[in-house]
């Protein structure tokens, strides 16, 4: 192959790589380094690249960092629950400072070890940013790099907003970094991230206020316990405005005031901070994919079901990146990428499996579910059995003070198998997970209860679930 550039882009000074590589991937976070050590361990050349510290979002922009900052809520959290049972939470609090250097502690040191790993394995390691500039070869700040394949891993961002003064939102990434708490915060959307990071400041002393467009919010829970869990969050000071649109906001000073509309009605609240928490799309916008001719939406690269493209065969796509079936977590986007070496090392056009795949929001409690939900199944025609458990006054629950947990688990009655779990409650995202299992392989409700459980534990509440 020979390494040069197409002539309606090709540039005097342009540098050019010496060797071109079995593959390139585009995007150092956890799928893009799964699979470029994957393929490395098969012999090929491959290079990694990323315009950001390699760790990707997770372990450095959300899942870790965020969990660390939810245990100092929990810590306030569990106090209060037993104030009056044997514990004396007076004075108690968050230094969030403190919780913020504890949070550095962990994401600080990530890139550098990650980025050893890969230099270790014989990967090499790029900085920069990339884009096509034709169907096998990129740029990355001024050198060209060609490739057998490509895969892009380059995670989301936060969906763009287009009212007045979008501009002064943070997002996620700027959340999880700030130096200091501000005293009312307004998160703009009703997803994971409003209500993860609501639940956390609440207990930490500020005063949160979630503005969700729709009339649910958490669409992807069950709609029965994402109720209780407002009615949770509205105990510890939290509010939702629901059917509420944020029109503007406006820098005043060292506040903002926010234009709501609810019902045709516009009311200004004053807040020190606001928070994007909308959804976020595919990072795909700046990668130059015309010019390669892959074919991409606003769900991530057209690609086939074993996640190569539709309309470039050097290219592959996973995790945000693909428009698939796969939610966007992940560990669903390292199974993804996965997925796509072997195929790519093989020449196989295997599929991801997306059985039994857990998914939450790390509330306090937390929401979980896996399988379908109780609408969807409805749908498909399933004969299904709801059972619903109230487990607020059970042992586990008992035992933190949590006045708030409960159980939706759905069976179908043909085949005694769960085909949805949903679960509210302290460590109840440990326990989602046997349901995956059970969903993934088929177990039926007889054989999940023919298991005996260390008692007491959370994980004996299966038991009484199904």
């Amino acid at each position: 192959m020979e390494n040069r550039i197409s002539p309606s882009t090709s540039n005097s000074a342009q540098k050019v790589a010496d060797k071109p590589f079995d593959l390139i991937v585009i995007g150092a976070g956890t799928a893009g380094m799964t699979a470029a050590k994957k393929c490395v361990a098969e012999g090929w050349r491959v290079a990694i690249v990323d315009s950001l510290p390699y760790g990707g979002t997770c372990a450095l922009r959300g899942c870790d960092p965020k969990k660390i900052l939810r245990r100092g809520a929990e810590i306030i959290d569990s106090a209060r629950l037993l104030r009056g049972k044997g514990i004396d939470d007076l004075g108690l609090k968050m230094n969030w400072s403190d919780l913020m250097a504890h949070k550095h502690g962990y994401t600080d040191p990530v890139s550098e070890s990650m980025e050893a790993s890969l230099d270790q394995a014989g990967i090499e390691t790029l900085h920069g940013h990339a884009r096509f500039i034709g169907e096998r070869t990129i740029d990355v700040d001024g050198t060209s790099y060609e490739a057998e394949r490509f895969l892009i891993t380059t995670g989301a961002i936060p969906r763009p907003l287009s009212f007045p003064g979008s501009e002064h939102l943070i997002d996620s990434t700027g959340f999880l970094d700030l130096a200091a708490l501000p005293t009312r915060i307004l998160f703009a959307g009703g997803g994971f991230i409003s209500f993860e990071f609501a639940h956390i400041v609440s207990r930490a002393g500020s005063k949160a206020l979630i503005v969700d467009r729709g009339a649910r919010p958490l669409p992807s829970f069950d709609p029965d316990l994402v109720e209780l869990l407002i009615s949770r969050g509205a105990e510890v000071g939290i509010e939702l405005r629901r059917n509420t649109e944020i029109k503007a906001v406006e820098r005043s000073g060292e506040t903002y005031k926010v234009t709501l509309e609810i019902d045709g009605t516009s009311e200004v609240v004053e807040v020190d901070l606001v928070v994007h928490g909308a959804g976020r799309v595919p990072d795909l916008a700046g990668l130059g994919l015309e010019a390669a001719g892959v074919e991409w939406g606003e769900r991530g690269v057209h690609v086939g079901s074993h996640l190569q493209s539709v309309s470039n065969q050097a290219v592959w796509a996973a995790g945000d990146s693909a428009d698939t079936a796969g939610m966007p977590l992940t560990p669903m986007a390292g199974a993804e990428a996965k997925v796509a070496a072997s195929n790519m090392i093989r020449g196989t056009t295997n599929t991801p499996d997306y059985t039994g795949i857990p998914t939450a929001v790390f509330t306090i409690p937390e929401l979980v579910r896996v399988g379908m939900l109780e609408s969807e199944a409805i749908e498909q025609g399933i004969d299904l059995e709801v059972r619903y458990s109230d487990a607020s006054g059970w042992f586990s629950n008992y035992r933190v003070g949590e006045s708030t947990a409960a159980a939706k688990i759905l069976i179908d009655k043909s085949n005694d198998q769960i085909v949805g779990a949903h679960l509210l409650g302290p460590e109840y995202g440990e326990l989602i997970n046997t349901f995956g299992l059970a969903i993934k392989f088929g177990l039926t409700t007889r054989q999940l209860k023919s298991a005996t459980a260390a008692y007491p534990t959370v994980g004996s509440d299966l038991g009484y679930m199904i």
